[in-house]
């Protein structure tokens, strides 16, 4: 038998006697799929009050204590397993705890974005689980690629009408459109402004008719199609790019942006936001700006919300991917026909200001905005941060 065959056999286990459990070390990296050698010995964390009932399930083996813990060896098939524990560690509420899918089997693992913080830089498993975190960057990216080339463009001509009424309409009032964004855009004329994953379109003209050179760059040519039609009929034009922004061509991280706009619904399409704001960084010239306007956490994460009932539903830490429906969905006659879903990873506001900070920019401004409905008084809505290249 391979190393997680008797991994699985011990999840397995463990699972049958109710005993919570998680695998650490280079088995939980194994176990999710980074590309490593096989360890010397499998490791298995478990609840530590459980660890008697635990190592009971094998019986021959060889107990050790070591400062904070124990540890139950035993050998199957030729693979060293270690149970362990540590003493006083709940291992249910870990946040890190992520449920694998080992061919039609659920195991429980310590999370790789854990071990891409936790261990050294120089860890020598640091470049496999960098390999990993990138190869599934861009599975996710494929995925929701595809999401959002379904029917678009259909979308946004329900929500905003067609281009030749939308375009006129924004032009009329460009700074109506931008709404909340008008106070933290500054002087927009001469200016050049990339919109990440601007999607139709819309803020984007806004800006350029207020005087900036305006680009987006987003995944979806629906999306492409009708913002650049959107831009003629309100009688200006914005450079739109199609690509994943994580693998945008080196020529387009010219370093000489002013601002840099990703706004409402857009950070939870990435799995790892060092490397994303990284790339942002990388667009912005010395005192240019990132401009970061997104849901509040904790009415995304946390809350759900129907009338004057709040209730606490999710988990604020939980790092799990959510399958669901793509946002404009709900825009179309039967969002049931739109057969791809996507994939969301949500964040903390603490991961997102720590991986701004991550990327060496100077954090000038974080705002939580508050609901506006009577309903949800002294709920976040929204947030908004600014950072600066120095």
């Amino acid at each position: 038998m391979t190393m997680l065959s008797v991994v699985k056999d011990a999840a397995q286990k463990l699972t049958d006697a109710a005993i919570t459990y998680l695998c650490i070390g280079s088995t939980a990296l194994l176990v999710q799929g980074v590309k490593l050698p096989e360890p010397d010995a499998a490791e298995i964390s478990v609840q530590w009050d459980n660890f008697d009932a635990a190592i009971a399930l094998w019986g021959d083996g060889n107990r050790e204590e070591f400062k904070g813990g124990s540890k139950f060896v035993y050998t199957q098939d030729g693979v060293t397993m270690e149970i362990v524990c540590f003493y006083n560690t709940v291992i249910i509420t870990d946040p890190d705890r992520v449920a694998v899918d080992l061919d039609g089997q659920t195991v429980w693992a310590k999370s790789v974005a854990y071990y891409r913080d936790a261990l050294p830089a120089d860890d020598p498993r640091q470049p496999a689980i960098a390999d990993y975190i990138k190869e599934g960057q861009r599975a996710l990216s494929e995925a929701n690629e595809k999401a959002w080339n379904q029917d678009s463009y259909q979308a946004w001509v329900k929500r905003f009408g067609p281009p030749e009424e939308a375009g006129p309409r924004i032009a009329h009032d460009p700074v109506g459109r931008l709404k909340t964004l008008v106070p933290h855009l500054g002087e927009l004329p001469g200016k050049k402004v990339l919109n990440a994953l601007g999607s139709h379109g819309s803020k984007a003209v806004a800006m350029a008719l207020l005087g900036a050179e305006a680009t987006v760059v987003d995944i979806s040519e629906q999306n492409a199609r009708y913002a650049q039609e959107l831009a003629a009929a309100a009688g200006t034009s914005i450079r739109y790019v199609i690509s994943d922004i994580m693998e945008l061509p080196a020529e387009e991280l010219t370093g000489d942006y002013d601002l840099v706009l990703m706004e409402l619904g857009i950070l939870h399409y990435f799995i790892d936001l060092n490397p994303l704001m990284e790339i942002l960084a990388a667009t912005l010239q010395p005192g240019g700006r990132l401009l970061i306007q997104d849901f509040h956490p904790i009415s995304t994460k946390l809350i759900t919300s129907k009338g004057k009932k709040h209730k606490v539903t999710g988990n604020y830490f939980s790092t799990a991917l959510e399958e669901t429906d793509v946002a404009y969905s709900k825009l179309l006659d039967d969002g049931s026909s739109l057969q791809q879903k996507v994939r969301l990873r949500k964040w903390t506001l603490g991961e997102i200001v720590t991986a701004v900070a991550h990327a060496g920019l100077f954090v000038r401004l974080l705002e939580e905005e508050p609901n506006t409905k009577i309903d949800d008084m002294g709920i976040p809505k929204t947030f908004t941060l600014i950072a600066e290249k120095l």
